[in-house]
């Protein structure tokens, strides 16, 4: 028996692979699946399974494609409402592949759909659970994601309630040295405190993870429910487009107009410039966003960018374009562009440099713009008198910021600073807009 993880860290999104006598079952697939195609060559395995433990909120699932490519059957919980040819996998549902068996286990609490895979392995011993988005290292799924979209809507008290109960009364109960398979890792916007660990087992998370500490029901849920993270824009356009199933990865890429030439750009079109943030304020196209292409693009990209808006996209190169393509297809946002192009020659807007020493002496003499997210914000703010407004609220909030002296923006790297003094470059123009960038890191 094989067990394979797939990791991928920009969406902090985790896979598996599960292969039994030349048979492999894929749980939880991203949108290429081409690394899965290619591990079941390497194993000289057919693909004969997929299993989606939910509709996923924030990745874009292969399930479909897999399914129309390999013939793979799609085992999903009925409860899903899914719009694709699948087999409801449910409590006392068993997948065997030859002497081992994928037993499910439903555990409402992330979504009222959620499923959790039991593993039997070849002596009849459960050995592994896939957790999907119920139960990672450190931390439970967040229960606010299912209020208003999917088959199942539920509100976030129920279903932090529901997760209470999965959670002890069934995965709880599974032996110490069952080792635990999750969905997601550090970063996941799915979870609010998850470990470094990529895969634990239950007798750790028995010690260690606070959701799984001796409580009543109220107090998990308070405890559940506080101090999420916040919600991306897209996240319930995921949920729908998982619930239908994508498109093929490689077509719908394919389809990207891609413009030989410099072409004029519509005017008001949104514009995002994927370059690094030296290159964009040497010179960029007027009241484009600077979202560079580092570990977390495609997450502040539909953060920032909501589902039904459309957009063009900037890269340096070919190579890096295509890139920057490709991760905008993780999130479902690849039939969102315009027209992914070269830096176009009329780039010519610098972005203003800040005399440092004049704000670090005077910080009062400018308008201070702090865009990080409100868990850090309440941790506590680095000015006292800034105005907090975070990156994925800043577009609409934008008309709240003063023009009545210079703007500074911070975060507390450097990335979304930049990327806010683009969108409020945009909105105002009567005073000059700074970013502090890494310099924040003088005042921590």
């Amino acid at each position: 028996m094989i067990v394979h993880q797939f990791y991928d860290k920009g969406l902090a999104h985790a896979s598996y692979a599960i292969i039994r006598s030349n048979r492999m079952v894929v749980i939880d697939p991203a949108r290429n699946p081409q690394p899965y195609y290619d591990f079941a060559a390497l194993h000289n395995a057919d693909i004969t399974g997929v299993i989606e433990t939910h509709p996923h909120a924030d990745f874009v699932s292969s399930h479909l494609e897999i399914h129309q490519t390999m013939g793979a059957v799609i085992y999903v919980s009925k409860l899903t409402g899914a719009e694709y040819p699948h087999e409801s996998f449910d409590d006392g549902d068993v997948i065997r592949l030859d002497d081992i068996k994928l037993k499910a286990i439903n555990t409402p609490g992330h979504s009222p759909d959620s499923i959790c895979i039991l593993l039997e392995n070849e002596k009849g011993r459960d050995c592994a659970v896939f957790t999907g988005d119920t139960l990672f290292a450190g931390d439970v799924g967040r229960p606010d994601l299912r209020e208003s979209v999917g088959n199942i809507t539920a509100k976030k008290e129920e279903l932090a309630r529901q997760m209470y109960h999965s959670t002890r009364e069934k995965l709880m109960v599974l032996p110490a040295d069952v080792t635990v398979y999750p969905a997601h890792g550090p970063g996941s916007l799915c979870g609010k405190s998850m470990s470094p660990d990529l895969q634990s087992s239950i007798g750790k998370e028995l010690r260690d993870n606070y959701a799984l500490q001796l409580m009543d029901e109220l107090a998990f849920v308070k405890t559940l429910m506080a101090d999420q993270p916040f919600m991306p824009k897209y996240f319930s356009y995921d949920v729908e487009l998982n619930k239908t199933g994508a498109p093929n990865f490689e077509e719908s890429i394919g389809m990207v107009n891609r413009p030989s030439k410099d072409i004029k750009l519509e005017k008001g079109a949104l514009i995002i410039d994927s370059r690094t943030k030296e290159a964009y304020r040497n010179g960029h196209v007027k009241n484009a966003i600077n979202l560079q292409d580092a570990e977390k693009f495609e997450s502040w990209l539909g953060s920032v960018i909501g589902p039904d808006e459309q957009f063009y996209l900037i890269a340096a190169t070919d190579e890096e374009l295509e890139v920057v393509i490709r991760k905008t297809a993780k999130i479902g946002y690849e039939k969102n562009i315009i027209a992914a192009i070269l830096v176009p020659a009329n780039s010519k807007e610098q972005s203003a440099n800040i005399d440092y020493a004049d704000f670090k002496a005077y910080p009062d003499n400018y308008t201070i713009i702090d865009v990080r997210n409100w868990t850090e914000i309440k941790g506590g703010k680095i000015f006292n008198n800034s105005l907090t407004i975070p990156l994925p609220e800043l577009r609409e909030r934008v008309g709240e910021i003063p023009t009545d002296k210079p703007i500074a923006v911070h975060c507390a790297a450097g990335y979304r600073s930049t990327a806010a003094t683009g969108i409020i470059e945009a909105a105002i123009s009567n005073v000059p807009v700074y970013d502090l960038g890494e310099a924040i890191r003088d005042w921590q």
